[in-house]
Protein backbone atom coordinates (compact mmCIF):
# COMPACT_ATOMS: atom_id res chain seq x y z
CA UNK A 1 0.00 0.00 0.00
CA UNK A 2 1.50 3.62 -0.32
CA UNK A 3 2.70 5.22 2.22
CA UNK A 4 1.94 8.95 3.41
CA UNK A 5 3.86 11.00 5.82
CA UNK A 6 2.93 15.07 6.40
CA UNK A 7 5.49 17.79 8.04
CA UNK A 8 5.30 20.83 8.12
CA UNK A 9 2.96 21.76 10.59
CA UNK A 10 3.16 24.52 13.41
CA UNK A 11 2.20 27.50 14.76
CA UNK A 12 1.37 31.01 13.14
CA UNK A 13 0.18 33.83 13.67
CA UNK A 14 -2.84 35.14 11.77
CA UNK A 15 -2.02 36.91 8.55
CA UNK A 16 1.15 34.25 8.66
CA UNK A 17 2.09 31.28 6.23
CA UNK A 18 3.00 27.67 6.29
CA UNK A 19 3.66 25.14 3.80
CA UNK A 20 2.50 21.31 4.34
CA UNK A 21 4.39 18.31 2.89
CA UNK A 22 3.61 15.07 1.90
CA UNK A 23 6.12 12.13 1.19
CA UNK A 24 4.42 9.46 -0.41
CA UNK A 25 5.51 5.55 -1.76
CA UNK A 26 3.34 6.04 -4.86
CA UNK A 27 4.80 4.40 -7.96
CA UNK A 28 4.81 6.07 -11.13
CA UNK A 29 3.24 2.71 -12.75
CA UNK A 30 0.31 3.33 -10.80
CA UNK A 31 -0.21 6.97 -10.49
CA UNK A 32 -2.67 8.40 -7.71
CA UNK A 33 -3.97 11.89 -7.39
CA UNK A 34 -3.28 13.68 -4.39
CA UNK A 35 -4.84 15.54 -1.68
CA UNK A 36 -5.32 17.37 1.13
CA UNK A 37 -8.33 16.95 4.37
CA UNK A 38 -8.34 19.02 7.81
CA UNK A 39 -10.35 18.34 11.04
CA UNK A 40 -10.76 20.74 13.61
CA UNK A 41 -11.49 20.17 16.97
CA UNK A 42 -15.93 19.23 17.15
CA UNK A 43 -15.97 18.82 13.53
CA UNK A 44 -15.78 16.73 10.47
CA UNK A 45 -13.14 15.93 8.56
CA UNK A 46 -13.37 18.44 5.35
CA UNK A 47 -11.73 18.85 2.11
CA UNK A 48 -9.30 21.16 1.59
CA UNK A 49 -7.93 20.25 -2.22
CA UNK A 50 -6.41 18.13 -4.04
CA UNK A 51 -4.18 17.58 -7.44
CA UNK A 52 -4.22 15.20 -10.39
CA UNK A 53 -1.46 13.37 -11.21
CA UNK A 54 0.41 15.51 -13.23
CA UNK A 55 -0.68 18.18 -11.65
CA UNK A 56 -2.74 19.75 -14.68
CA UNK A 57 -5.97 19.62 -12.53
CA UNK A 58 -6.66 21.14 -8.86
CA UNK A 59 -9.66 21.22 -6.85
CA UNK A 60 -9.82 23.69 -3.59
CA UNK A 61 -12.38 24.02 -1.07
CA UNK A 62 -14.29 27.32 -1.51
CA UNK A 63 -12.77 28.74 2.57
CA UNK A 64 -9.25 28.17 0.83
CA UNK A 65 -9.47 28.99 -2.75
CA UNK A 66 -7.21 31.99 -3.28
CA UNK A 67 -5.43 31.43 0.17
CA UNK A 68 -3.92 27.94 -0.39
CA UNK A 69 -2.03 26.45 -3.51
CA UNK A 70 -1.56 22.66 -3.99
CA UNK A 71 1.63 21.28 -5.64
CA UNK A 72 3.23 17.93 -6.41
CA UNK A 73 6.82 17.36 -7.57
CA UNK A 74 6.94 13.52 -9.00
CA UNK A 75 10.25 13.16 -9.19
CA UNK A 76 11.04 12.78 -5.40
CA UNK A 77 7.21 11.90 -4.66
CA UNK A 78 6.21 15.16 -2.71
CA UNK A 79 3.16 16.90 -2.34
CA UNK A 80 2.85 20.49 -0.85
CA UNK A 81 0.08 22.91 0.06
CA UNK A 82 1.53 26.49 0.52
CA UNK A 83 -0.87 28.35 3.11
CA UNK A 84 -1.22 32.04 2.96
CA UNK A 85 -3.21 34.58 5.20
CA UNK A 86 -4.18 31.88 7.68
CA UNK A 87 -6.97 32.36 9.91
CA UNK A 88 -7.35 31.38 13.25
CA UNK A 89 -10.59 29.31 11.31
CA UNK A 90 -7.81 27.14 9.78
CA UNK A 91 -6.86 25.34 12.83
CA UNK A 92 -6.97 21.68 12.18
CA UNK A 93 -5.26 18.50 12.28
CA UNK A 94 -4.48 18.37 8.30
CA UNK A 95 -4.11 15.13 6.55
CA UNK A 96 -2.36 13.84 3.32
CA UNK A 97 -4.58 11.85 1.36
CA UNK A 98 -4.61 9.73 -1.98
CA UNK A 99 -7.02 8.12 -4.62
CA UNK A 100 -6.88 6.85 -7.89
CA UNK A 101 -9.05 9.77 -9.14
CA UNK A 102 -8.73 13.14 -8.59
CA UNK A 103 -12.74 12.72 -8.62
CA UNK A 104 -12.24 10.35 -5.51
CA UNK A 105 -10.62 12.85 -3.62
CA UNK A 106 -13.34 15.25 -4.10
CA UNK A 107 -15.82 13.02 -3.06
CA UNK A 108 -13.74 12.00 0.24
CA UNK A 109 -13.11 8.32 -1.16
CA UNK A 110 -10.08 8.06 0.34
CA UNK A 111 -7.51 5.22 -0.30
CA UNK A 112 -4.82 6.11 1.90
CA UNK A 113 -4.08 8.57 4.47
CA UNK A 114 -1.62 10.44 6.27
CA UNK A 115 -0.78 10.20 9.95
CA UNK A 116 -2.03 13.91 10.27
CA UNK A 117 0.59 17.48 11.19
CA UNK A 118 -1.17 19.79 13.31
CA UNK A 119 -1.81 23.62 12.24
CA UNK A 120 -2.79 25.94 15.03
CA UNK A 121 -3.20 29.80 13.96
CA UNK A 122 -3.35 32.65 16.68
CA UNK A 123 -5.34 35.57 16.76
Amino acid sequence: QVQLVESGGGLVQAGGSLRLSCTTSERTSRPMAMGWFRQATGKEREFVAAISWRGATTYYADSVKGRFAISRTNADNTMYLQMNNLQPEDTAVYYCAAASEILRLRERLVDRWGQGTQVTVSS
